[in-house]
């Protein structure tokens, strides 16, 4: 009986004798390194970024703010290079290539500029409608030659109660002076109101500051008389088709000619505003108003003649050059 009672208490307390032997050996040893982890290998795809803590994550022990990259040699890092070779080589430029660049070129069958050129300008053809009648008038321009040195020719006048109460041709030589301007010399003559008059013509004209472009011509006449006519007008674009035409016409005497109603001074001054549409460069209607008042002697000879000295006129007509 003692015998089997001590058999029973050595079987019971070998398990727990094992049990703390194990625990002592644990305790006394120390725990093992990690091993070492291969990112390489791993499949970052499928693992979720968000809920890591990347603040705790060690580096390398690296602080990236500290450093001072402007003293990094980046060109020794190993980022890659550049070819310096292309991949598909550039042939070399035979002559071949440069011939059928470079073709031989037959000059003969080349079609130059003519020297001479030409054009006619018909600024004004138009039919008025005035406080004291209605008619008709015009005013044309044109001129053949090179860039230099051209031959002008300039007509203008007016017609009213079905007779032609006014008009002139001038014959000019124009000679450009500078890039804007020509000088002009020639004759003119005078058909109308009173008998053929001619006159040596002495001028200039072109575009002057603020691209108004500018005419003032003296005449000298038969009998000593002098006159100069000035003229000035712009084109206001209001787009690139619809242009406002401005137009002043002044004319003066030297002395009094009774038998030519003309006076000494200011004669008479014609202001006109004319809107126009261009369909083409060529062709553009307008329509506008135009104002003429006469002055001075010259005034009192046409009252006396039992014509009117002012006169308002709506105006219709059509511009066109060649």
């Amino acid at each position: 009986m003692k015998m089997l009672t001590v058999a029973l208490l050595s079987a019971i307390a070998g398990p727990a004798w094992a049990q703390s032997h194990a625990h002592a050996h644990t305790d006394a040893a120390p725990a093992a390194a990690p091993a070492a982890v291969d990112h390489s290998k791993m499949d970052h795809s499928n693992m979720d970024h968000s809920t890591m803590d990347h603040s705790t994550m060690d580096h390398g022990g690296v602080d990236h703010a500290q450093m001072d990259h402007s003293t990094m040699d980046h060109a020794a890092m190993g980022h890659g290079t550049a070819p310096v070779a292309p991949r598909e080589p550039i042939p070399e430029v035979t002559d071949a290539d440069r011939a059928a660049a470079f073709p031989p070129i037959n000059h003969d069958a080349m079609e130059h500029a003519p020297n001479v050129h030409s054009l006619l300008l018909i600024n004004r053809l138009e039919h008025w409608d005035g406080q004291h009648g209605t008619g008709q008038a015009w005013e044309a321009s044109g001129w053949v030659g090179g860039n230099i040195n051209r031959l002008w020719v300039r007509s203008e006048g007016e017609r009213s109660g079905g007779r032609t109460e006014s008009s002139d041709l001038e014959v000019l030589y124009g000679r450009s002076v500078s890039p804007w301007w020509d000088v002009l010399v020639g004759v003119k003559q005078d058909f109308r109101p009173a008998d053929s008059r001619a006159w040596a013509a002495f001028g200039i004209q072109g575009l002057a500051p603020y691209k108004f472009e500018t005419s003032a011509t003296a005449y000298v006449g038969e009998g000593g008389q002098l006159a100069a006519t000035v003229e000035v007008e712009y084109e206001l674009l209001l787009t690139n088709r619809l242009i406002l035409q401005p137009l002043v016409e002044a004319t003066l005497a030297a002395r009094d000619e009774p038998e030519h109603d003309m006076g000494a001074g200011l004669n008479k001054v014609e202001a006109g505003l004319r809107l126009r549409y261009e369909f083409s460069r060529r062709f553009a209607p307008y329509i506008g108003v135009s104002h003429e008042r006469l002055f001075g002697d010259t005034a009192d000879y046409h009252q006396a003649a039992g014509e009117h000295t002012r006169d308002t006129r709506w105006v219709a007509g059509v511009r066109v050059w060649f």
